[in-house]
């Protein structure tokens, strides 16, 4: 195929050798390129042969009307492909994807025709015999999981009248039934246990989706409880803030009794949810009532603030920041700060936000002494430990409660980049040791951070230094297998390789027991016999 014009004429010609072979190899091949180039994912070829073989609106799927992949592949005249390992079907080239999404006149309504694919196969019978089975075989029903996920994706974007009916009977006993747990599984939340989940309702569904339509209808029925909650305590403000689902947030606050700070079992308030996905929609939505704490700390102390700096919400980090109530340096139950936790993650824009403010303590450590440099080391992020090294009031060698300095955490992670900026100061001491005497050198050769431990050398750091019961650096490296580090250290003269430690065993004797032949060679004088590994 040529580029540019000559490239849509080719496809143009192709689909209207599609649409010529009539009947339902016609529709098919149009059918499968409205799926591929549509979809919230990759499909399966499983997944797409049974969306194909659901007719809208009946109780009961047919295998008999599942296409075979061959078939597939026929109908659409080479613009798709399945890619053998993993069963994916995809678009012959991008540029074919481009092509389809720039001719919306090619597909009728297509994502309507999605979501009352999806719902008629989740209110089909043998969908509903999976959900009351204590233990269902998945394998029967492959287009579950992305039903299940994706319904309300595609009916927010176009939404029948058909999908309305479709997602109503759905919703009549939908805590029951087995989409619930697949798309409350898939959230990845740190709140919600599945297997213990209740009470998620229908309405708790559609806010969740953000289907406006459906939400609106629902909450209008007589006996509706707009501050109804799950077995979590999430209500539908709840799901609406977690999805950033404006609409819906605006639609259930309008509502009379409506209470938007009200929290779940575990503390979080829907303004929580809405901070830590980063919905600043949502969030000046709540922030705009008066009856809404921004300060409201969950079960584990940590405010809107906390999660909003935790994940890098830069905007909304500055949109918190200006609230009344709302503590710059507050402490959650871990006494880490809105700093430590975007420090630790790498956030380099929240911490400046944070580090411009007169209130924010840059060296405050949390309970196990920890400050944001330390995490910050520890966890490798190099920008953010420059941006806090050109403060004064940050110490580069502060220990937390178990003696460790950033240097520390930095070689035991093997950051090498960190170790360098740390050893290029003059107030870092190199070889202090932590509160049982391993040194930032111990720690690198124990773990084999060869390039640390070079680094470390040349800073003149002791090589044979013994922590409190008497292993030195080559004597841990020994006992890892670390044999890179091992040659490192056995170079120096100033490193005995027959010093025992406290139990009265060598380097040799750890080599040996952990069975690392090539430490022992290492050690091993020339004219000594290789030890017995039997």
């Amino acid at each position: 195929m040529a580029h540019g014009l000559g490239l849509e004429d080719a496809y143009g010609a192709t689909l209207g050798r599609i649409k010529g072979q009539g009947g339902e190899k016609a529709r098919l091949g149009v059918t499968v390129l409205m799926w591929i180039s549509h979809s919230e994912r990759p499909l399966k070829a499983d997944e797409l042969c049974r969306a194909l073989a659901v007719e809208i609106g009946l109780l009961n799927l047919h295998a008999d009307n599942v296409p075979s992949i061959g078939t597939l592949l026929a109908c659409c005249q080479g613009l798709i492909v399945v890619e053998k390992e993993a069963s994916m079907i995809r678009l012959v080239h991008f540029t074919l994807h481009e092509y389809l999404r720039a001719h919306p006149d090619l597909f009728n309504a297509a994502h309507s025709t999605m979501a009352e694919t999806c719902l008629t196969y989740l209110n089909s019978q043998q969908v509903k015999a999976s959900s009351t089975s204590p233990s269902p075989d998945l394998q029967d029903t492959p287009f579950l999981e992305y039903a299940s996920l994706y319904w309300g994706v595609h009916a927010k974007k176009d939404l029948s009248d058909c999908a309305k009916l479709l997602a109503l009977r759905l919703f009549g006993d939908y805590n029951s039934h087995i989409s619930t747990k697949i798309l409350l599984k898939a959230q990845n939340m740190r709140i919600v246990h599945v297997n213990k989940f209740s009470g998620f309702s229908g309405l708790h569904c559609a806010s969740f989706f953000g289907v406006i339509e459906i939400v609106a209808r629902l909450i209008e029925m007589e006996g509706c409880d707009i501050n109804q909650m799950d077995s979590t305590g999430g209500t539908l403000l709840h799901w609406a803030a977690w999805s950033g689902h404006e609409g819906v947030v605006e639609t259930l606050l309008r509502r009379d009794g409506a209470s938007p700070d009200k929290p779940n079992n575990s503390g979080q308030t829907p303004l929580l949810w809405a901070a830590y996905n980063g919905y600043e929609g949502v969030v000046e939505t709540l922030l705009g009532r008066d009856d809404v704490n921004p300060a409201n700390p969950d079960n584990a102390g940590q405010t809107p603030l906390h999660c909003a700096a935790w994940n890098g919400h830069e905007g909304m980090v500055k949109m918190l920041l200006g609230r009344d109530g709302v503590t710059p340096d507050g402490l959650d139950n871990n006494g880490r700060t809105p700093l430590w936790l975007a420090a630790g993650i790498g956030h380099e824009g929240v911490v400046k936000i944070l580090l411009g403010r007169g209130d924010v303590n840059p060296d405050k450590a949390d309970d196990n002494g920890r400050t944001p440099l330390s995490i910050a080391t520890w966890n490798g992020e190099e920008d953010v430990v420059k941006i806090l090294l050109e403060r004064g009031d940050v110490n580069p060698d502060k220990s937390d409660n178990d003696g460790c300095t950033p240097l520390w955490g930095a070689a035991q992670n093997g950051h090498g980049g960190v170790v360098k900026i740390l050893l290029g100061r003059g107030d870092v001491y190199p070889d202090k040791p932590d509160n049982i005497g391993r040194t930032p050198l111990f720690i690198a050769a124990c773990y084999g951070h060869e390039g640390v431990v070079k680094m470390l050398l040349e800073r003149g750091v002791n090589p044979d230094k013994p922590n409190i019961n008497g292993r030195t650096p080559l004597y841990l490296a020994a006992w890892n297998g670390q044999e890179r580090v091992m040659k490192i250290l056995l170079e120096r003269d100033d490193v005995d390789p027959n010093k025992l430690d406290k139990d009265g065993k060598t380097s040799l004797d750890r080599a040996t027991e952990g069975r690392h032949k090539g430490a022992m060679a290492l050690l091993r004088p020339p004219e000594s016999p290789a030890p017995s590994l039997s």
